[in-house]
C-alpha cells in the first residue's frame, strides 16, 4: 500500500511539474481569440508575420532534408560495417555518439570556420544548417537504426540476396530497409523533433528557423509567440506518440510471426 501511495504521489508531482507550464501557455495564448485562428490561416499569417512564416517553412525543409541526408549516410554505413567491417563497429558508434557529449555552443565554435566556406560556396541560406543538424542528430538516429539492425540477421539476409544475384544497392533498399522500417521511422521522427526544437546553432550562425523566429516574435507579439511554441511542442509530442505506436505495432507483428 505504501508503495502504491508513493508511486502515485511521485507521478502526481511530476505531472503537475510538466503540465503546469503547458496549461499556463494555453491560458496565455488564448487570451486573444484571434491568436489560434491566425495560426491556421497561412496566407494571413504570412502577411502579418512574414518572419515567422519564413521560419516555419525553413524548419520544415530543414527537418525533411536532414532526415533524408541522415538516412542516406547512416543506413548504408551501419549495414556495411555490420557485414564487412565488424571490427570498426565500436569506432563508428563512438564517432556517432560523440556529438551527444559536446555542448551546442562548442559545436558552433567548431562549425563557424566550416560555415565560412559553406557561405562562400553555397551562400547563406538557412538550408545549409542541414549539414550541422545531420551531425547533431547522429547519436539519436544511430542508436535507433543500430537497434533495428540488431533485431534482424543482416548477414544471412544479405548473403541470401547476394546468392540470388542482387547487388549491394538492391540488398540495402529491397532487403534490409523493409526489415528495419520501424527503426528508420524512429530515426526520422527523432530527427524531425530535434530539428524543430533547435535554437542555439541557428541563432549563433545567424540562420533562420522556427525557434529563432519565435524568439524574435516574442519581443513584439508574446501571445502569438507562445501559441507557436505550444504548437511546436504538440507536434513533437504527436511525432513521439506515433513513434511509440509504430514500435508497439512492429513488436506485436514480429511476435506473431515468430509464434
Amino acid at each position: 500500500m505504501a508503495r502504491v501511495i508513493f508511486r502515485w504521489t511521485v507521478l502526481s508531482v511530476m505531472g503537475v511539474f510538466f503540465l503546469l507550464p503547458l496549461v499556463a501557455m494555453v491560458e496565455f495564448s488564448t487570451r486573444d481569440d484571434r491568436t489560434w485562428p491566425l495560426l491556421l490561416d497561412w496566407p494571413r499569417l504570412s502577411s502579418e508575420y512574414p518572419a515567422l512564416a519564413e521560419g516555419i517553412t525553413a524548419s520544415l525543409l530543414q527537418a525533411a532534408l536532414t532526415s533524408l541526408l541522415m538516412l542516406a549516410l547512416l543506413v548504408p554505413t551501419a549495414v556495411w560495417v555490420r557485414l564487412r567491417l565488424p571490427r570498426l563497429r565500436r569506432l563508428v558508434e563512438f564517432l556517432c555518439l560523440l556529438p551527444l557529449t559536446i555542448p551546442a555552443i562548442v559545436l558552433v565554435v567548431g562549425l563557424a570556420p566550416v560555415y565560412a566556406w559553406v557561405n562562400y560556396f553555397l551562400g547563406g541560406s538557412s538550408l545549409t544548417l542541414v549539414f550541422a543538424y545531420t551531425i547533431l542528430v547522429l547519436p539519436y538516429a544511430y542508436r535507433a537504426i543500430d537497434a533495428g539492425l540488431s533485431a534482424i540477421d543482416v548477414k544471412t539476409l544479405a548473403e541470401a540476396a547476394r546468392s540470388l544475384g542482387a547487388g549491394w544497392t538492391t540488398v540495402i533498399v529491397r532487403v534490409v530497409l523493409p526489415n528495419i522500417r520501424s527503426a528508420v521511422l524512429s530515426a526520422a521522427f527523432l530527427t524531425v523533433a530535434l530539428v524543430l526544437g533547435e535554437f542555439t546553432i541557428a541563432s549563433l550562425l545567424h540562420r533562420t528557423n522556427l525557434q529563432v523566429a519565435i524568439e524574435y516574435l516574442g519581443k513584439s507579439s508574446a501571445g502569438v509567440s507562445v501559441a507557436v511554441s505550444l504548437a511546436a511542442l504538440l507536434l513533437a509530442f504527436v511525432l513521439l506518440l506515433v513513434l511509440s505506436l509504430a514500435g508497439d505495432s512492429s513488436s506485436r507483428r514480429s511476435s506473431k510471426e515468430k509464434s
